[in-house]
C-alpha cells in the first residue's frame, strides 16, 4: 500500500502581522488623537481651575480681587442658584454675574426683573448677544470681538479715568441709551458700558472681558483700580456663579439643546475639518486610475490558481458564479470540437444542435447541463463539474 501524500493547504485568513500592516497607521493615528485629547484635557483643566471663583488662587482664579475688596471693608458672597442671586439684588449689593450666557432666557428676564429696581449694582462679565440684551435692555453685543486686549478709557467716566489702560478688550457692545458711559473703545466701539437705572441710584455695568478679574492680570495695567472701583461701590459684593445645581436651570420650558452648549469655535473647527475631509477625499480620488494589468513576478502554477480561486467562491458561497465559470470553460472548449465558432459557443441555438449531431443524447438534457439554473448546494455543484468532465470526454471520443 502506497501512501497518498498529503498537500499543504494555504490559509486565506490575514496573520496578526499583516493585520497590524493594514491597520497601524489607523491605530497610531486614534492613539495620537486621545494622547492629545486627555493632554488638552489636563492642561485645560489645570490652567482654568476655578475660573472667576473668589475662592480660587489659580491664576484664571478671582481670589486676589476678593482678598483686596475685603481688605476695604466690602464682603463677597459667593451664589450659585438664581433664587439667592435675586434675594441678595439690593441698594446696599453689587452683584456680579460671572457667565451670563449659561443662564436661559427666562433666568435672564427674572434675574433683570429683580435687579432693574434694586437700587443697586449689577456687573454682566462678558455678556454675549444671547444674555446682553435681556439683562440690559438697549445694549447689542458685536458679532467681531476687539482686536487688542489692553485698551485706554477714552470717556467720562470716574472710574475708568482713575484707572487708566485696563485689559477690557474682548466683546464689543453698542447701545442706544443716551445716558449710558461708554468707555474702553476698540474700532469705535465700547467694551464697557455703565447703564444708569431708569428709577434710583441703581445701574448695570457691562464688561466686555474678564481679564481684570483674574489674578495673573489683576496687577497689570490698571485693571485692579478698575475692578476695585466697578465692585466696591458697595458694603456687599455677591458673586454669581451659575450652575448645574441651580434648581431654575432645569426648566423643561426653556432647555437648551446640545448645540447651545457648544462654544461657537468648535462649530466652525467641525465644519472645516468636514471640508478638509471632503477636498481630501476628492485629491485622492483623482490619483484612482483604470486598472493596469501587470505581469506576475514568478511563475504560479494553473492548479494553484485554480485552488485558490476556488476557496475564494467557496468562502462567499458563490455557487452559481462557480457554475457559470465552469459551464462557459466547457462551453469553450466543446465548440471547437463540433465545428462551432468560439463566437458562438455560448448561444443555445448555435451550439446545442451540434453537439446532439454528435451525440445520441437528449438534447433537452444538454440545455439543462449547459444552460441550466446554479445548482442548490454543494453536492449539485460537484455533481455538474462531474457531468461536464463526462460530456467533454464523450465529446472528444466520437
Amino acid at each position: 500500500m502506497t501512501a497518498q501524500a498529503t498537500l499543504p493547504t494555504t490559509s486565506t485568513a490575514p496573520t496578526a502581522r499583516q493585520v497590524w500592516t493594514r491597520t497601524r497607521g489607523i491605530t497610531l493615528a486614534v492613539v495620537l488623537i486621545l494622547v492629545a485629547a486627555v493632554a488638552m484635557a489636563a492642561v485645560r483643566s489645570t490652567a482654568r481651575h476655578g475660573e472667576l471663583d473668589p475662592r480660587s488662587a489659580d491664576p484664571y482664579g478671582s481670589h486676589a480681587i476678593a482678598r483686596l475688596l475685603s481688605d476695604r471693608g466690602v464682603s463677597t458672597r459667593v451664589v450659585t442658584t438664581l433664587g439667592a442671586a435675586r434675594s441678595a439684588a439690593g441698594p446696599d449689593t453689587t452683584l456680579l454675574v460671572a457667565v451670563p450666557d449659561l443662564l436661559t432666557s427666562r433666568q435672564q428676564t427674572e434675574l433683570h426683573t429683580a435687579t432693574a429696581a434694586s437700587g443697586g449694582r449689577t456687573v454682566l462679565v462678558a455678556a454675549g448677544s444671547s444674555s446682553v440684551q435681556r439683562l440690559a435692555p438697549g445694549v447689542t453685543a458685536d458679532p467681531a470681538t476687539s482686536a487688542g486686549t489692553t485698551l485706554a478709557p477714552d470717556c467720562a467716566l470716574p472710574e475708568a479715568r482713575r484707572a487708566g489702560s485696563a485689559d477690557t478688550g474682548g466683546i464689543r457692545y453698542t447701545t442706544s441709551r443716551l445716558d449710558a458711559d461708554s468707555c474702553y473703545f476698540s474700532a469705535r466701539l465700547a467694551t464697557l458700558l455703565r447703564i444708569p437705572a431708569a428709577s434710583g441710584h441703581g445701574d448695570t455695568v457691562v464688561l466686555g472681558a474678564p481679564d481684570i478679574l483674574y489674578n495673573d492680570r489683576l496687577d497689570q495695567q490698571g485693571n485692579a483700580s478698575l475692578a476695585l472701583q466697578l465692585l466696591g461701590s458697595r458694603p456687599h459684593l455677591v458673586w454669581y456663579l451659575p450652575s448645574l445645581s441651580d434648581a431654575a436651570a432645569t426648566d423643561t420650558g426653556d432647555r437648551k439643546d446640545f448645540l447651545d452648549l457648544l462654544p461657537s469655535g468648535w462649530l466652525w473647527g467641525t465644519l472645516q475639518l468636514f471640508v478638509a475631509a471632503v477636498l481630501a477625499a476628492f485629491w485622492r480620488a483623482r490619483r484612482f486610475g483604470p486598472l493596469v494589468p501587470e505581469k506576475l513576478p514568478v511563475a504560479i502554477r494553473a492548479s494553484e490558481t485554480a485552488e485558490g480561486r476556488a476557496r475564494l467562491y467557496r468562502k462567499a458561497n458563490a455557487r452559481d458564479r462557480a457554475a457559470a465559470a465552469l459551464r462557459s470553460t466547457t462551453r469553450t472548449r466543446l465548440a471547437p470540437l463540433v465545428g462551432v465558432p468560439v463566437t458562438q459557443a455560448h448561444t443555445p441555438e448555435a451550439l446545442l444542435p451540434a453537439l446532439s449531431a454528435h451525440l445520441s443524447g437528449d438534447g433537452q438534457a444538454l440545455r439543462s447541463l449547459l444552460f441550466g439554473p446554479p445548482p442548490g448546494d454543494d453536492a449539485a455543484l460537484i455533481a455538474l463539474t462531474d457531468q461536464l468532465d463526462a460530456l467533454e470526454r464523450e465529446v472528444r471520443r466520437s
